[in-house]
């Protein structure tokens, strides 16, 4: 019974997407204040620009909504793909001006508001500035009333250049704090120091073009640059070259990996391993706790456990690491 709870809550846990965070405590802090100051950058540079009092009661539209989901990306994932300047700077432009073109156009229509959005999609895609809050920032354009309309084109200035321009320098200097955080990715890569690998000692070397073709086989945006998801993997390799050899003793209650990608991964606990003087009766019992096969038993010998295993694994933060001293 607690198994099959357990297989439909890990079933939809993946539907819905739910990842494992293992982002520190201390990020998770930062981000939330550099969100809290990028805001109030865009606060108080836009009310210095049209020269209005803080706090003061005025109908003058001084930023949008969208700049929140901004801050979201800029401040909580300020290395993706779709947080990049230009992402930020030509989202909220190209679906401003969209936004307030449809609005020219076709007026308080049905189709207004669903065609700036759609269209303003296709656009942040073919100009390779796709950035989600500048979805909301093209309804606005629509929906934000007569304070709005009345602005015309004048939209794309003020509030919006204004307000990317503010929270874009708040997140380039509050990021700049932090070594790792650097802001836009590039400086983040610049800073970084490189480290000699083993490449010889490879059977094969992934490159940057691998991943471009990869990701063009996958044809689906992914938050993620090519450059990014290289260096995550070439960390991961270096990490994997810690330890290449299969784990000596098989031992109940321990967790073991067989150390694949994808959906070929998965991670077993030895139920049972008693060992018995005959080499076909030296079996174990074990169970998948994740990945493929997840939840299920199943009975094999030691040696072909061992074969399968290619090293001892621990649960640490929600994710399965590797026991560093598994090889001895």
């Amino acid at each position: 019974m607690k198994s099959h709870i357990a297989r439909w809550l890990n079933e939809a846990r993946l539907f819905l997407g739910l990842e494992r965070n293992t982002t520190s405590h201390n990020e998770k802090v930062i981000s939330a204040a550099g969100a809290l100051l990028g805001i109030m950058a865009v606060y108080l540079v836009s009310c210095w620009s049209l020269g209005v009092t803080p706090l003061g009661s005025t109908t003058v539209v001084m930023m949008v909504s969208s700049m929140g989901a901004s801050a979201v990306l800029l401040f909580a994932v300020p290395h993706g793909a779709l947080s990049q300047p230009w992402a930020l700077v030509g989202g909220h432009l190209v679906s401003a001006f969209i936004g307030v073109s449809c609005y020219q156009l076709l007026g308080n229509h049905l189709l207004t508001g669903p065609l700036s959005v759609g269209l303003a999609v296709g656009a942040m895609y073919y100009l390779r500035c796709i950035h989600p809050p500048g979805g909301a920032t093209a309804l606005t354009a629509v929906i934000g009333g007569s304070e709005i309309h009345n602005l015309d084109y004048g939209f794309l200035l003020s509030p919006i250049l204004i307000n990317v321009l503010a929270i874009f320098s708040m997140a380039v200097l509050f990021n700049a704090l932090f070594p790792w955080r650097r802001y836009p990715a590039h400086w983040a890569r610049r800073h970084k120091p490189a480290k000699e690998t083993r490449a010889a000692d490879r059977q094969f070397e992934l490159t940057q073009e691998d991943f471009a073709a990869a990701m063009q086989q996958l044809d689906s945006y992914i938050d993620v640059t090519a450059e990014g998801l290289s260096e995550l993997l070439e960390l991961a390799k270096q990490h994997a070259e810690k330890n290449i050899t299969h784990p000596k003793t098989i031992q109940a209650g321990h967790f073991y990996s067989n150390g694949k990608l994808g959906a070929l991964w998965s991670v077993r606990q030895v139920l049972d391993a008693e060992e018995n003087s005959g080499k076909d009766n030296d079996k174990i019992i074990y169970k998948t706790l994740a990945g493929a096969g997840a939840y299920d038993t199943g009975l094999c010998r030691r040696d072909e456990f061992r074969l399968w295993a290619r090293f001892e694994v621990v649960p640490k933060q929600g994710r399965w690491i590797k026991k560093e001293d598994s090889s001895e």
